[in-house]
C-alpha cells in the first residue's frame, strides 16, 4: 500500500498543522483551521527543501538516514525522532498548548516546537517559510533580538526561540548542545523565560488530553484505534463556537485526477450529527455541548426554518467557492478549492440532522444544560420544513452539483426530525404535540416505504422515481427506519452488497454524476456495511472486514475520505471526520465487552 498521506495531525481546537513523515509542518492554517495556510506545501508539488519553495516548517538533521514517529500516549503531541549517519540522534516534540488556564481554556493561535538531543553532537537546520494569500509569496519578516515576526495574511506571528535568531534566518547548520525551543504565535513577547513556559505548556498540554481521555468509556478490543479516533475528532471541533469541521484540509483529490478536490474546512451539519453521535457512545459530552449551542445559533437564525448542509466555523452562511492558481494542487492535483459552493444547496436530510443532534438535550441528564419546552418550540420550524420538503427533490447527501432527486436517504431523515420532534414532546409532556408530530411521522413512513420500494428487486430504491443503489441505504437501520430482522432491511443490504462493494471496500454508488463513474471507495460507507452485517447476524464478517479497514489506517492511525479498493491507496480530504466516526462506532459494536475479561 502507498501511503501518500502518511501525515500527523496536531493542534487545540483553534488551530492545527500536518507532520509530514520527515517532521516538516506542511500544512497548517491561521487564524483558525478555515483561515490562509501559512504551511500550504502540502498543496504545491514543488520540492519542499527547494531553495524557492515556501510554505513549511521543517526542522533537518543534518545527514540524517532514519527517522520514526509517534504520538505521546492518549494525546495528539507528536514525537519525531531523527538519526544522522553518524548515530547522532534527535527527538522533535510538536504540539499546540491547549489547557486550562485562569478559569478558561487558554489554545492560542500558536505551534511550539522543542527539539531535544539524545545521543552525540547532532547539528540541525531550521527552514521556516510561512506563506500567505493562499501560497501567493512568501511572508515577509521583521527581526528582534530573540524574535522573528512573519507578515501573514490575517495576523502576525512571532517565532520566539532560544536558538540564535540570525541562525534562522540565514537557515545555517548549528550543533543541537542542548534542548530548543521555538513558539511560533501571536505577536507578544514571553513574560518567563522561554525554555521554562515551553516545558510548562508541554505538560500541562498532556495533562489535559489524558484528563479528557481518562473520561471516554472506551471498548475492551481496539482501544488505541478508538483513542487515536476521539482525538482527532475533537481537534476537528473549533472549540470557541462548537462546530466541527469535516476535515482539516480542502482540495486531497478522490483519486488522481479527478478534479473532486473540495475544501473541507466547514461545519456539514450532517458530518458534525455522526461526529457527535460517535463521541456520545464514548461518553464525551463536551462536544456535544458545545455543538449544541452552535446548532441553537444556527435554528435561531434560519429563516422559517431553513437550514443550510454547511456553514462556516463562525456560522457563517456565504462561503463562496474560488480556486487558489498559486498552488498547484496535491501531488500536482489541482485545483485548489477555497470556499464550497454546497453551501447554497439544497439537502433536506439536514432538518433531520439538526433534530437529532438537538434531541439528546431533552433526555440526556448528564448535560449542564437539559432542552425545554421553549429549545422544542424553537425546533419545530425545523420539523415543518421536513414536512414540507420530505418528498421533494434535493441534491442528497452526496451533494450532486447538476442533478436533483428524491433521495430516499432525505426523505427518511426529514421522517426521523418529526419522529424525533414526537418523542421529546412526549417527555414534555406536550401530548398535543406528541399527536400532531406523530401523525405526521406516520404519514412520511407511508409515502417512503410505498415510493421507495421496489418489489421485483426485494430493495429499496436509492431515489423515488428510479431504481438506483446507494450505500446511504444502510443508513436506514441506525435511523431505526427499518428493523434488522425486516425482510425489506435484508433484501436491501444484499442488493447493496451486491452492486456495489468492491472486494473489502463499499462505493457510495455506482453510478455517473457531475464528474463520470467514481473511481474510489468511501471509507465511512464500509463501516455501514459492517455495521450492517453485525445486525443480519455475519458478526464474523463484519469483524474480519473492520480490522481490514484498520490496517489501511495511516501510521498515525487514521484514515482519509476515499480509498482506492485495488491499490489500498488513500485518497481525500484528511483526517476525514466521517471516517473516524466509523472506526469508533464499529469499534464499539463489535467489541468484547468489559465483563469478559474478568
Amino acid at each position: 500500500m502507498t501511503a501518500t498521506l502518511n501525515l500527523w495531525p496536531i493542534g487545540n481546537c483553534q488551530v492545527s498543522a500536518l507532520v509530514d513523515r520527515a517532521g516538516r509542518f506542511v500544512w497548517g492554517c491561521t487564524p483558525r483551521v478555515d483561515g490562509d495556510p501559512v504551511f500550504c506545501s502540502l498543496l504545491d508539488d514543488a520540492p519542499a527543501a527547494g531553495d524557492d519553495a515556501y510554505g513549511f516548517w521543517e526542522i533537518d538533521l543534518d545527514g540524517v538516514v532514519e527517522t520514526t514517529q509517534s504520538y505521546l500516549r492518549n494525546t495528539p503531541v507528536l514525537v519525531t525522532r531523527h538519526v544522522d549517519d553518524q548515530g547522532n540522534v534527535i527527538e522533535v516534540i510538536d504540539f499546540c498548548p491547549r489547557y486550562k488556564r485562569n478559569g478558561r481554556m487558554y489554545r492560542p493561535v500558536a505551534f511550539a516546537r522543542i527539539v531535544r538531543p539524545v545521543a552525540g553532537s547532532p547539528r540541525i537546520r531550521i527552514r521556516l517559510r510561512p506563506a500567505r494569500q493562499w501560497g501567493t509569496s512568501q511572508a515577509a519578516t521583521t527581526r528582534g533580538s530573540n524574535h522573528i515576526r512573519y507578515l501573514v495574511e490575517d495576523c502576525v506571528l512571532r517565532l520566539s526561540t532560544t536558538a540564535a535568531v540570525g541562525w534562522i534566518e540565514d537557515e545555517r547548520l548549528f550543533r543541537v548542545e542542548r534542548p530548543v525551543y521555538f513558539f511560533l504565535g501571536p505577536d507578544e513577547g514571553f513574560s518567563d523565560e522561554i525554555g521554562v513556559a515551553l516545558e510548562s505548556m508541554l505538560d500541562h498540554t498532556i495533562d489535559e488530553w489524558r484528563h479528557w481521555v481518562r473520561g471516554l468509556a472506551t471498548p475492551y478490543e481496539w482501544q488505541q484505534a478508538v483513542i487515536r479516533s476521539a482525538i482527532t475528532l475533537k481537534l476537528c471541533q473549533h472549540e470557541e463556537t462548537g462546530a466541527i469541521v469535516a476535515a482539516l484540509t480542502t482540495s486531497i483529490p478522490e483519486h488522481s485526477g479527478s478534479g473532486r478536490n473540495w475544501d473541507y474546512r466547514y461545519c456539514w451539519v450532517r458530518d458534525a450529527y455522526y461526529t457527535v453521535q460517535a463521541l456520545n457512545r464514548l461518553g464525551a459530552l463536551d462536544v456535544l455541548e458545545g455543538y449544541l449551542e452552535y446548532l441553537r445559533n444556527i435554528v435561531d437564525n434560519a429563516a422559517r426554518g431553513h437550514i443550510q448542509p454547511l456553514y462556516g466555523v463562525g456560522g457563517e452562511t456565504t462561503l463562496i467557492e474560488g480556486e487558489a492558481t498559486a498552488l498547484n494542487g496535491y501531488r500536482g492535483m489541482g485545483p485548489v478549492r477555497v470556499g464550497n459552493q454546497a453551501y447554497e444547496q439544497v439537502q433536506h436530510d439536514a432538518y433531520g440532522q439538526i433534530i437529532l443532534s438537538n434531541a439528546q438535550a431533552f433526555f440526556d441528564h448528564r448535560l449542564l444544560r437539559i432542552g425545554g419546552v421553549e429549545d422544542f418550540k424553537a425546533l419545530e420550524p425545523v420539523g415543518e420544513r421536513a414536512w414540507e420538503k420530505f418528498d421533494q427533490p434535493d441534491a442528497g447527501l452526496w451533494e450532486l452539483r447538476t442533478k436533483s432527486h428524491v433521495h430516499t436517504y432525505s426523505a427518511a431523515m426529514c421522517w426521523a426530525a418529526c419522529d424525533r420532534l414526537a418523542n421529546v414532546a412526549e417527555t414534555l409532556r406536550l401530548p398535543e404535540s406528541e399527536v400532531f408530530w406523530r401523525e405526521r411521522a406516520t404519514m412520511m413512513r407511508t409515502r417512503i416505504e410505498e415510493a421507495a420500494w421496489r418489489p421485483d428487486l426485494n430493495s429499496l430504491s436509492a431515489t423515488f422515481a428510479g431504481d438506483d443503489l446507494d450505500a446511504s441505504l444502510l443508513q436506514l437501520l441506525d435511523l431505526r427506519f427499518l428493523a434488522p430482522d425486516d425482510p425489506r432491511f435484508r433484501g436491501t443490504l444484499a442488493a447493496v452488497e451486491s452492486g456495489l462493494r468492491r472486494g473489502s471496500h463499499m462505493l457510495r454508488y455506482a453510478t455517473e454524476d457531475d464528474f463520470g463513474l467514481p473511481q474510489t471507495a468511501f471509507n465511512v460507507c464500509t463501516f455501514w456495511l459492517i455495521e450492517a452485517l453485525h445486525f443480519t447476524g455475519r458478526n464474523a464478517d463484519a469483524r474480519g472486514l473492520f480490522e481490514e479497514m484498520l490496517s489501511r489506517c495511516t501510521p498515525a492511525g487514521l484514515l482519509s475520505e476515499d480509498i482506492d479498493p485495488v491499490t489500498g491507496e488513500l485518497w481525500g480530504n484528511y483526517p476525514q471526520t466521517y471516517s473516524l466516526v466509523g472506526m469508533i462506532n464499529c469499534a464499539v459494536l463489535l467489541s468484547k465487552p468489559w465483563s469478559a475479561v474478568r
